[in-house]
């Protein structure tokens, strides 16, 4: 038995309570193993602790057996008739039968005969305040994530000179302004209400010197390029009229080098009272754009970037002006959700008094931070609702990136990513395939539209949040940062050359919208999943939804027992041909 390839831990995604009732187990093993038991009951319920007691526990049988590249997880839910569970493992290998509590694995015998105190595993209470309860509206909502200074222009008079509008064919750079706005964005609300669209992510839209404004200069006031407080007002007025929630970009991680705070730094130095809210360890601050402040080590910034200095999220001075911050947009422009830029560097106490802070204001807030990795720590219910999920982003892209790898590594990425945190995360987790840092999705299939859509089903099929980049139904295109932050096209679109693409987009929103079991069901990988053909199967106890994508040069043939074909492309019959896809509902 290879007892190096086994792990479980009583918390976080490995033991946590999924409701009021049910407490979920998984743990991970080797695939030498054949089967495995739980053995589990009430702690108290042969004596207290210390005492001359024997506990014995009840057997439960694993629901169900999940696949990754080098191991197998096996999860079991029980229902712990007093809100709280002792337990072990049976483990069986061919032969072979261990018992794995929390300090050993013994063979039967030695588990039989050991005296002393057994260290089993404890979930010690299910208390209703620890059991994670995102907000039901943010499963159901498909995001649109708006990149302001491009979206759309509204012509309005303002003491600024920008570009010509650019066409959808033309690369963009970094420092290029086109004069996109808040009230242009008011006049596409019901475009994107027509998508099926019911909430906008927008990048930040505070004072700050640069186009993309994360660099910040003052986190109360609009910036003048995009309009004024009242006209965000305004949006989320209109927004909120049409169903759709508006969520906002948090830059805490640092602030721009305008920043009244810093300003204080730079003229006062240790002086300043803004001292310790920045990270800066020694002096004087150099000057100039050549100055490399950071990657000398004079102050801390986001990546090396000096325009950037890092705030000291550790200060409570900080923490309260962020939260006072965060409070301001709430009371002053109703919004309903917070996606927090560089979430991983900010620290663990800010999160926590944020999020306190914000569910007293609004009790079904949203709360998501900016993390390209695992984010377990982050989110135990007490800092963030979800992250951004760049794993799953990776998993889709890496299979149609690398056409080597096959159905099966398809399916042991996913299966990782949906057993990286709690189910209740994974129902509001934001799943997203592109946005403003990287390459546009249509530039990663190397423009294959069947691809590009193949890829759309999957995110739009996976638990969770669903969010596309602005012009993502149109199949802009875009490179690396900048140039996927291009001009929507609108001219174009008002002459109808986007109506083919966008209908797609549409009908992959409405068909999640309309079955709830692509956004909260279990995932089934088919028998037909292997090689470049995937084949999975979301489900719950009402209903269930096939997805199949021909990814091979042949075409392949489907049985004859589905219900309805509920999306298509290149279907022939009952063939579906080179990089088609098929959504059919079975029940």
């Amino acid at each position: 038995m290879n007892f190096s390839a086994i792990e479980h831990k009583s918390f976080d995604n490995y033991c946590y309570p999924l409701n009021e009732n049910e407490l979920v187990i998984k743990i991970k093993t080797g695939y030498d193993i054949d089967n495995v038991e739980l053995i589990y009951g009430d702690p108290f319920k042969s004596g207290i602790f210390g005492g001359n007691d024997v506990w014995r526990g009840d057997i439960a049988k694993y629901k169900n057996v999940i696949k990754l590249q080098y191991n197998k997880i096996w999860k079991f839910i029980v229902k712990p008739e007093f809100k709280r569970c002792r337990y072990y493992f049976i483990l069986h290998s061919n032969n072979e039968k261990y018992y794995m509590t929390e300090d050993a694995f013994r063979n039967e015998k030695d588990f039989k005969s050991y005296k002393g105190r057994r260290q089993d595993f404890f979930f010690p209470w299910m208390n209703s305040s620890d059991i994670i309860k995102p907000s039901k509206w943010v499963n159901e909502t498909v995001w649109y994530q708006i990149f302001p200074d491009r979206f759309c222009n509204s012509g309005a008079k303002r003491p600024f000179k920008y570009k010509k509008w650019a066409l959808p064919e033309q690369k963009v750079k970094h420092f290029d302004q086109y004069g996109g706005d808040i009230k242009g964005i008011i006049s596409k609300l019901d475009y994107i209400q027509n998508l099926g669209i019911t909430g906008i992510y927008f990048t930040p839209l505070n004072e700050s010197p640069s186009n993309h404004k994360y660099n910040t200069t003052n986190y109360k006031k609009v910036d003048l390029n995009f309009g004024t407080n009242n006209d965000l007002k305004n949006l989320v007025k209109e927004a909120h009229n049409r169903g759709i929630k508006i969520m906002l970009d948090g830059v805490f991680n640092h602030s721009g080098t305008e920043f009244e705070p810093w300003q204080d730094v730079l003229k006062n130095g240790k002086d300043s009272k803004y001292f310790n809210w920045f990270m800066v360890n020694k002096l004087p601050i150099e000057k100039g754009k050549m100055a490399k402040n950071s990657i000398k080590g004079i102050y801390y910034t986001f990546a090396f970037t000096d325009d950037m200095p890092k705030l000291n999220t550790n200060n409570q001075e900080v923490i309260d002006y962020i939260i006072n911050v965060c409070k301001f947009w709430v009371n002053e422009f109703d919004i309903d959700a917070l996606r927090l830029d560089v979430a991983n560097e900010i620290s663990h106490n800010l999160n926590k008094q944020l999020r306190k802070a914000m569910f007293s204001l609004k009790p079904d807030f949203y709360i998501c931070g900016e993390i390209w990795h695992n984010s377990m720590a982050w989110l135990r219910g007490d800092e963030f609702d979800a992250v951004m999920n760049y794993s799953l982003q990776e998993s889709i892209d890496s299979f149609w990136a690398n056409e080597q790898t096959t159905a099966q590594d398809f399916e042991y990425k996913i299966n990782n990513c949906l057993n990286m945190y709690p189910e209740q995360v994974n129902t509001v987790i934001f799943n997203l395939l592109d946005s403003h840092d990287t390459m546009r999705l249509i530039n990663r299939c190397k423009g294959n539209v069947d691809k590009f859509y193949q890829m759309l089903c999957v995110l739009f099929s996976m638990n969770g949040t669903a969010c596309i980049y602005y012009g993502t139904e149109l199949i802009l295109p875009g490179g690396y940062d900048p140039d996927c932050r291009r001009c929507m096209p609108w001219d174009n679109i008002e002459q109808g050359q986007y109506d083919k693409s966008i209908k797609n987009i549409k009908e992959l929103i409405s068909i999640r919208k309309k079955y709830e079991v692509l956004r909260q069901g279990e995932i089934r990988f088919l028998d037909i999943n292997k090689g470049r053909v995937i084949a999975y199967e979301k489900y719950n106890d009402n209903s269930s939804v096939k997805i199949i994508l021909n990814c091979t040069e042949n075409e392949i043939e489907l049985s004859n027992d589905y219900k309805k074909i509920i999306f298509q492309r290149n279907l022939n019959k009952n063939c579906l041909g080179k990089d088609g896809v098929a959504l059919l509902e079975i029940r």
